[in-house]
């Protein structure tokens, strides 16, 4: 009898702890897929605009953000995994004052981008090697974009703090502002307006500022109930700040060897030429729709363990985690299946040069296998975000960054174009492989 109240139980909790998990990860799921979108949105109008090479600008433009935002992307996972504990230990005095310290710092980092955006790109340009026409047409791209960097950053930190207070809607509806009047300004500038290039840059920052709009009234629909937490003096509070500080170091190191491997593939890829780093543009953008299906996921784990390790409930943090894991294999099978039946149409939406079409269909064999070797990799990211276990995260990406540069400089004299493919799936397989070994002390013994 005892056994069988205590089957029921469990059966109960695994049935709630579901809900909690599709309640925080559907609306990820919808939001991200608009991101993806707009990615393709602007390849598809570049590929309207006459040649590969505006194609490869805005493939090389978006690398250069890259390089700025990706290192700093410990805005949105640092604050989500830190405030969706203090969420857990029921301290939303010390999750507002996580909000305006990550706001803060988003706003002086922005700051920083605009103070050293010509050097940047001369350095940028220096060490990528592209046509002149290509490079022409990204650097239009790129001073026009950066100055949409103060929303840019402080969506991500405020994004974070609506995931770690439990809350996936709010991040959605930013999210669909965003990529709709990114996507609408985009091709009325670019191609209505005859803006090509520029029109592209000038849609993003349009957007980006709605989106920002957009959040502050979210947060007062939202958290109006803890605006008497907010202090601007102790958002400065010096011990609060040194852990801050502590893990986003971390996971800055962690977003900087991600950017080594993703910019470093577009980089690679534009030493074979325009038609390749059109390839390489292309295809990262239809592996990214899968992506962020399992990123709902990942975000559902960040919330929800890092609320359970706030509350040191180990039976729930368990549960969790078994059941974001029978959700990425599903997501991983059924996405492999969606592009074997659906890669024409998709590369068609893309881009309607036949030539660049053409060289893409040797290259769909990796689209078909890579969501089953990443799926793994990207659940344990937003599990280990979570609990805040940033060193060990920091040193399983070191690890993934290794088997990146050593699969491509021993293979790409062998198979050449076909070996940044096999180096980003052998970096993802390091990933999985290093964050399942340091799961049990990072993770289960974080209680």
């Amino acid at each position: 009898m005892t056994q069988d109240v205590t089957r029921t139980s469990q059966k109960d909790e695994a049935r709630l702890i579901q809900r909690d998990v599709l309640k925080l990860a559907i609306p990820s799921i919808l939001a991200g897929i608009t991101i993806p979108l707009v990615g393709m949105a602007d390849t598809a109008v570049a590929g309207r605009l006459g040649s590969a090479a505006h194609i490869a600008a805005i493939a090389l433009g978006s690398t250069m953000f890259d390089w700025l935002y990706w290192n700093l992307s410990f805005l949105r996972t640092g604050t989500s995994g830190l405030s969706a504990q203090a969420f857990g230990r029921g301290d939303f005095r010390h999750a507002v004052r996580l909000f305006t310290q990550s706001v803060l710092l988003a706003l002086g980092l922005s700051l920083i981008i605009l103070l050293i955006q010509k050097p940047f790109a001369k350095l940028f340009f220096l060490i990528t090697p592209c046509s002149q026409e290509t490079m022409q047409l990204a650097l239009e791209y790129f001073m026009i974009r950066v100055w949409a960097a103060p929303a840019a950053l402080s969506l991500f930190s405020i994004r974070g703090w609506f995931l770690g207070m439990q809350n996936s809607v709010g991040p959605m509806i930013i999210e669909i502002v965003v990529n709709a009047v990114n996507i609408f300004a985009s091709f009325y500038l670019a191609l209505h307006l005859h803006m090509g290039v520029a029109g592209i840059a000038l849609g993003t920052v349009i957007a980006q500022y709605s989106g920002l709009l957009c959040s502050f009234v979210l947060l007062w629909i939202y958290f109006r109930q803890y605006r008497h937490h907010f202090s601007l003096w102790e958002a400065f509070n010096w011990k609060e700040l040194k852990s801050f500080f502590s893990v986003n170091a971390n996971l800055f190191l962690r977003s900087f060897c991600i950017l080594l491997i993703y910019s470093g593939f577009n980089m690679l890829a534009s030493r074979f030429g325009d038609m390749e780093l059109a390839i390489a543009s292309i295809m990262m953008k239809l592996l990214l729709l899968y992506s962020y299906f399992i990123d709902g996921f990942a975000y559902a784990g960040e919330a929800l363990v890092g609320r359970f390790i706030g509350e040191k409930n180990e039976k729930s943090l368990r549960l969790c985690i078994r059941i974001l894991f029978y959700w990425c294999i599903f997501i991983g099978v059924v996405s492999t299946i969606v592009y074997i039946v659906g890669d024409q149409w998709m590369l068609r939406v893309i881009t309607s040069v036949e030539e660049v079409l053409n060289a893409c269909q040797a290259f769909l064999p990796w689209l078909y296998v890579m969501p089953f070797i990443s799926c793994i990799a990207f659940t344990w990211d937003g599990i280990f975000i979570g609990a805040t276990a940033s060193k060990a995260l920091r040193n399983a990406m070191f690890y993934s960054v290794g088997a990146f540069y050593l699969t491509y400089l021993i293979m790409n004299p062998i198979i050449g174009f076909q070996s940044l493919w096999l180096a980003y799936a052998a970096h993802l397989v390091a990933r999985s492989i290093a964050m399942s070994l340091y799961s049990k002390r990072h993770i289960y013994g974080r209680i």
